[in-house]
């Protein structure tokens, strides 16, 4: 069970806060910059990379995985991953800026405001700190405000729906990579169910049960559950279990042009897994892409295996053909 609790721990999001470390990256293509820029969110000030060229044109926000990733997509757990700098990397050399910024709880953002009361912190807080982003790089003159777009990864692809569906400022694609396929708890029951044995199944659905009706969590979790949710974090699991990716994706506006990315090799958002998402995106002018041997920080290896993701390899060259069909669109 030990290896189920670790399992299930690091491939869905962990609630708790926890500061990531960040990194300031000078731009390593010729003509562009990497400043450093700050904005807020009700009350928070969040710290960013603004990389753009001199000539002004489309631009794109980056949402960093859930928890403890910062703005390069470095995470205290698996260490510095750098797949988020890849990315504005990556973009940079197809004429596209990018803001990649700290959310709150990591990197220089910290906690801000709420170090003193960190179980207030939960979606609507990031969602929150997302939307701050989004209209300070509408808001930059080198933006071409009708060719906005969002990249998102894992959970950060509830924010980039919900900032779509909202439309100020007006979101002009969408990029959902290896998205968040179903609510919270669900997710962690599919783990669960798949990797535990019928006791643990069992405590974990009744759990899963009191906490949607109750509002509250057992004392006692099998086996480390306990670090997924427990009296410290309920709060924000609550918030977080409420957000449906469905109910999300219904609202992008129709005919918006959507790269969904999934991978056989990806625990967290297998092919198949994300076919109710597919169905509720249908109305969006849709790609989706069906990597192989693509791990969940969008590098090949699939063993997808956290103590990997820090290796600093190349983002995947699949991703990268994926991309290069959908910047133009």
């Amino acid at each position: 069970m030990r290896r189920v609790v670790r399992q299930v721990f690091s491939c869905v999001a962990a609630m708790v806060l926890v500061a990531g470390c960040g990194s300031d990256d000078e731009a390593a293509t010729t003509g562009w910059v990497d400043d450093q820029v700050e904005f807020t969110a009700d009350g928070l000030t969040i710290h960013g990379t603004y990389r753009h060229g001199e000539a002004a044109g489309p631009a794109a926000l980056l949402i960093s995985e859930s928890g403890e990733t910062d703005r390069n997509g470095d995470n205290r757990v698996a260490g510095p991953v750098g797949n988020m700098r890849q990315l504005a990397e990556l973009l940079s050399e197809r004429d596209v800026a990018s803001l990649r910024y700290d959310k709150v709880g990591t990197g220089r953002t910290g906690l801000g405001p709420y170090a003193d009361r960190p179980a207030d912190v939960g979606t609507a807080v990031y969602t929150t700190g997302a939307a701050a982003a989004l209209r300070f790089l509408a808001d930059q003159p080198g933006t071409d405000r009708d060719r906005i777009s969002i990249y998102a990864l894992g959970e950060g692809t509830v924010h980039a729906m919900s900032l779509a569906a909202a439309g100020e400022p007006k979101v002009h694609s969408l990029a959902l990579l290896q998205p968040l396929a179903a609510r919270y708890l669900d997710i962690v029951t599919g783990r669960v169910r798949a990797e535990a044995d019928p006791a643990v199944l069992a405590n974990w659905l009744a759990a899963v049960e009191e906490i949607r009706t109750k509002g509250t969590v057992p004392a006692q979790l099998p086996e480390g559950l306990g670090a997924i949710v427990n009296a410290g974090n309920i709060k924000a699991v609550i918030e977080a279990d409420r957000v449906d990716p469905l109910a999300l994706a219904a609202k992008v506006p129709a005919g918006t042009p959507v790269l969904l990315t999934c991978s056989d090799s990806d625990g967290q958002a297998k092919c198949d897994a994300l076919q109710p998402l597919i169905g509720a995106l249908a109305h969006t002018e849709l790609t989706v892409v069906e990597l192989e041997g693509v791990n969940h920080v969008l590098r090949d290896d699939p063993t997808d295996n956290v103590a990997n993701y820090a290796q600093q390899a190349p983002l995947s060259p699949q991703l990268v053909e994926a991309l290069d069909g959908f910047v133009t669109k």
